[in-house]
């Protein structure tokens, strides 16, 4: 893991530990508060600075097995931090409002999805050419309208593996869906939220844009890394099915060259009148392979050994003296 958490220093600089005032807090997050000062809550850094990395290592885990994540923010203050973040390290947001079914009734979303899909492509592609200027008009409000809502979730593959929020009491709509169809959730949580429906709770201001940028890129720089090490697997994954098929292909063509079966030849026809001239022709020819041998064998076996032609001779010169 290369991806590094901020230390206490650096959140103290940042005012992560202010809290709200005492009127405003929640029962619930009396373990994570360190002290009260000018009627405001401080939150304990050191659990903060612990909570943060446990936070941290279960995203860079989850997003090493490929898992989507998606991070939900409507504060103002947040909005363009939480894009950004979102953006640089591969995850999904939402910044708007959160619809509620988005995990609960996902089928309709998908629905909508797909729309925005086809209508950007068919802009693109220059069909919205033929309708009029006011249909036109009317077509770029919708694909405005969904980019705003579901433009951060368009490649939503159904539940995702983690939420991360910031201000579980104000994304109380995402967060009872994450825990409805059991998606963990991450949350940067203030003094006045309920921290009980929280899987990882990292305790701090949720308010100042400092705390939440820097909470934001530690948890980015996690999920970043993760999504790196899950495409090396991929890569490498790939490489090895690559590898895998050369060596099937290799074996198949070694089988049909080399196949361990003996060529057997076309055995040889002799009449009995070329039988001498031919056993002749076969002993003369260089012989390789020993099914040829066999076959001379046989085949002086069944004719007999060829004539000898100088002593034919010899006999028709004794013929014509006498």
């Amino acid at each position: 893991m290369t991806y590094k958490t901020p230390k206490i220093d650096q959140l103290l600089e940042a005012g992560v530990h202010f809290g709200h005032q005492v009127r405003r807090w929640h029962p619930k997050m009396e373990p994570y508060i360190f002290t009260v000062k000018k009627n405001v809550h401080i939150i304990d850094l050191e659990q903060t600075e612990e909570l943060l990395k446990k936070a941290c290592e279960f995203l860079y885990e989850t997003a090493k097995t490929g898992g989507q994540i998606i991070f939900v923010g409507t504060k103002k203050q947040a909005r363009e931090i939480i894009e950004n973040e979102a953006k640089r390290c591969g995850a999904l947001y939402v910044t708007e409002r959160w619809l509620g079914g988005t995990l609960t009734n996902y089928r309709v979303i998908k629905k909508n999805i797909d729309k925005l899909l086809s209508l950007k492509s068919k802009r693109m592609s220059g069909e919205l050419e033929k309708y009029t200027k006011k249909e036109r008009l009317l077509i770029d409000r919708e694909i405005e309208k969904l980019e705003k809502y579901i433009g951060g979730i368009v490649a939503l593959k159904g539940n995702p593996a983690a939420v991360f929020t910031v201000d579980p009491r104000r994304e109380k709509t995402a967060v009872n869906e994450a825990k409805m169809n059991k998606v963990p959730v991450v949350s940067l949580i203030d003094t006045n939220s309920d921290p009980s429906k929280v899987d990882y709770v990292i305790p701090g201001n949720d308010d100042a844009i400092k705390s939440v940028a820097l909470i934001l890129k530690s948890v980015s720089d996690a999920i970043l890394e993760g999504y790196k090490e899950y495409e090396k697997v991929l890569a490498a994954g790939k490489v090895k099915e690559a590898e895998a098929k050369k060596e099937q292909v290799d074996e198949s063509q070694i089988d049909k060259m080399d196949n361990p079966v003996a060529l057997v030849e076309e055995p040889v026809v002799v009449t009995v009148s070329e039988a001498p001239e031919k056993a002749e022709e076969l002993i003369k020819e260089p012989v390789i392979e020993e099914t040829k041998t066999e076959k001379i064998k046989e085949i002086k076996e069944e004719v007999g050994e060829p004539r000898d032609k100088s002593k034919t001779k010899a006999k028709k010169a004794k013929k014509e003296e006498k």
